[in-house]
């Protein structure tokens, strides 16, 4: 019995303890949006999209992009090579009207001691360093609403910020096993990445002024990822990361879960390299699957044991647990999505009906992200979008055997993947 207590007080804790962070977060995201800057206040603005494959939102997200209603802005593209299957999107979306604020360079020679997209960064921005305002960067399956540049404009208007950053919410339009999977680890993970200062560079904007002084081209230069480091080097200058609420983009790729493992596994990695509370996010993994494990084992040597009555008392004690749990991901997904549909976007899929589904789905995920995270550990190579990365020294990568991309995307099929 007093282990069934202790098991007890451990679940009560956990669970008032993630409630919290829930609920301060969803706070965050019902907060009154703050007055969008007025034309005369925006500042000059460099969008930053880099390309590498065709992804099957892509053309979405250029026409987001082109259809904003910011007053000084340039879209510089950089495609990862001239035979790239996005250079078929880009061109049946050039052909459509002529755009003088639109530009696309090609990588050309990637630095091998970095990620291809760091490469880009770098190949995008280094001409243009002296400018003044601020650079935003956007993924090709975000699909940015026409206010998506003015309100990150406004998330950077404090002098103590030096990036503004949204993040990214799953409703696929084929809610399949590994986008389910997906879906629900990623509902947690929005909340870590909010108390943990984890900037999302599918969304993300950084001041001139910022680049220069946190040295980011430098840093970039030998590193996987642009934005997980952000916390840290912004610090350093103390500034901060402001969250903007209204930059929740809703993303609706589908995902299997064959390519939803590799996907987890870098988004874990790169917070292994460069997060500083890195312990943090494996302590609370860690912590939720022992408690899970810790009770359903119990349960199980009490029916061994015939404690029928002991048995019960474990099931119910995981079971309420369990629907905790559950309960918060609608609950912050309601949240999301008045954001959503405030600006006239759809969100139908997942009603109360769809709800009940994500108890199982939460029960699953959880030992899938277990797997994945351990994995993560010691993980000293990882592949992305074709390419091999070797992880050296530090947080120093290798990049091995480039070559241009050559999986095609079919841009009117949303159930393809761009993981």
């Amino acid at each position: 019995m007093s282990w069934f207590l202790a098991l007890c007080v451990s679940l009560f804790v956990s669970g008032i303890s993630q409630f919290l962070l829930v609920a301060g977060y969803i706070a965050r995201l019902r907060r009154p949006a703050k007055k969008l800057i007025d034309d005369f206040e925006a500042p000059k603005a460099t969008v930053v999209l880099c390309l590498r494959g065709g992804d099957p939102f892509l053309k979405r997200c250029l026409h987001g992009l082109n259809n904003q209603d910011y007053p000084n802005y340039r879209v510089t593209m950089v495609v990862d090579s001239e035979v790239d299957p996005s250079r078929r999107i880009l061109d049946e979306f050039f052909s459509e009207a002529p755009l003088t604020n639109f530009e696309v360079i090609y990588l050309g020679h990637p630095l091998e001691s970095c990620s291809l997209k760091c490469s880009s960064l770098i190949t995008a921005l280094t001409p243009k360093v002296d400018s003044d305002g601020f650079v935003a960067f956007v993924d090709a399956d975000t699909i940015p609403h026409p206010s998506w540049l003015r309100e990150l404009a406004t998330g950077l208007q404090p002098s103590d910020v030096g990036a503004a950053t949204g993040n990214r919410w799953y409703i696929p339009e084929q809610p399949s096993l590994g986008s389910m999977i997906r879906h629900v680890w990623n509902g947690a993970a929005i909340v870590q990445m909010f108390w943990y200062d984890i900037a999302w560079g599918g969304t993300l904007a950084v001041k001139w002024d910022t680049i220069r002084r946190a040295k980011l081209l430098e840093r970039w230069s030998h590193a996987l990822c642009e934005d997980t480091m952000l916390c840290r080097e912004l610090k350093s200058i103390s500034q901060r990361i402001a969250f903007v609420p209204g930059c929740m983009m809703i993303n609706r790729e589908d995902c299997t879960l064959e390519s939803f493992f590799p996907w987890v596994m870098r988004q874990l990695l790169t917070a292994r390299l460069y997060h500083p509370k890195w312990f943090a996010v494996v302590g609370h993994g860690v912590t939720s699957a022992g408690l899970l494990l810790w009770g359903w084992l119990s349960f199980l040597r009490c029916l061994c044991m015939r404690e029928w009555a002991l048995a019960s008392m474990y099931v119910m004690a995981m079971v309420s647990y369990h629907a905790l749990l559950t309960v918060m991901l609608p609950w912050i997904e309601s949240a999301v999505i008045s954001i959503a549909e405030r600006r006239g976007e759809s969100t139908r899929w997942a009603r109360p009906v769809g709800w009940l589904r994500f108890a199982a789905f939460v029960w699953l995920t959880q030992w899938v992200y277990t797997w994945a995270l351990l994995g993560s550990l010691g993980m000293k190579r990882v592949s992305w979008r074709g390419i091999q990365y070797e992880i050296q020294t530090g947080s120093r990568i290798r990049m091995h055997g480039y070559t241009p991309y050559e999986k095609e995307f079919d841009s009117t099929d949303t159930t393809k993947q761009s993981l």
